[in-house]
């Protein structure tokens, strides 16, 4: 009984508590670029959730195997292989989808949610909490992002899905479905979600930089082992 509620308490935190994009502020870049639509930001969801969940399941399996001094490469390979996979399945059936992704398909390899996720839970913890854990997170990741898009594409495109919508569809706002209109829509969910938060007792989200980055401790110890560079060079780069 207890660890059916660890498993639900960890599969809960990445949908509201630890919410990825709203409450960690992680992964801006894919959420802000992908979410001009509800299409293509569900689509981007769904895919980095796959990785995630996959991804979270082999290196939780592997962690007792690989060594610490390479965690963060054999991280990185075993994201990339399962980002390579769902990419030529996108390609494959869905290529409109790919084409409204882009880049921004293969750079979930690099995402900091799947990277964080590895470093911070999969790597120091059991295959099935490794598995809710990701698809907490990766549903999190995906509400945030439908969310967005629906803003986004319901007054910027004035259609839902493809389907228009009467009125709004005559008289579309355009900045929304542009670079400013998704800064602006990031900005009032954050600002809800942290009101929210501040009426349940709950800190407000915030940037801190490094120091919120499961892997700070990693590019810490990189950052001090580096040789300092001569001012005289500092100048010359």
């Amino acid at each position: 009984m207890a660890e059916k509620e660890s498993l639900f308490k960890e599969f809960t935190k990445g949908i509201v508590i630890e919410n990825p994009v709203l409450r960690l502020v992680l992964g801006t870049c894919p959420t802000l670029a992908t979410t001009t639509s509800v299409r293509s930001a569900l689509g981007m969801g769904l895919a980095a959730s796959i990785v995630l969940v996959c991804s979270n399941v082999v290196i939780s399996a592997l962690r007792k195997v690989i060594p610490s001094k390479v965690r963060i490469p054999a991280y990185i390979v075993v994201i990339a292989s399962f980002v390579t996979i769902v990419q030529m399945l996108v390609k494959a059936f869905t290529p409109e989808l790919d084409e409204q992704l882009g880049v921004f398909l293969p750079l979930i390899v690099v995402n900091c949610i799947i990277l964080g996720r590895a470093e911070a839970f999969a790597g120091k913890n059991p295959v099935l909490a490794s598995a809710v854990d990701g698809l907490g997170m990766g549903i999190g990741f995906t509400a945030a992002l439908f969310l967005m898009g629906t803003v986004r594409e319901v007054l910027g495109a004035g259609s839902f899905l493809g389907l228009s919508i009467p009125v709004l569809s005559q008289n579309p706002m355009l900045i929304f479905i542009l670079p400013p209109g998704g800064f602006f829509v990031f900005g009032m969910l954050m600002a809800c979600v942290n009101k929210l938060a501040e009426s349940r007792g709950k800190p407000r989200a915030q940037l801190r930089g490094c120091d919120a980055c499961p892997m700070a401790a990693t590019c810490k110890l990189h950052n001090e082992a580096a040789p300092e560079q001569p001012a005289e060079e500092e100048a010359t780069a």
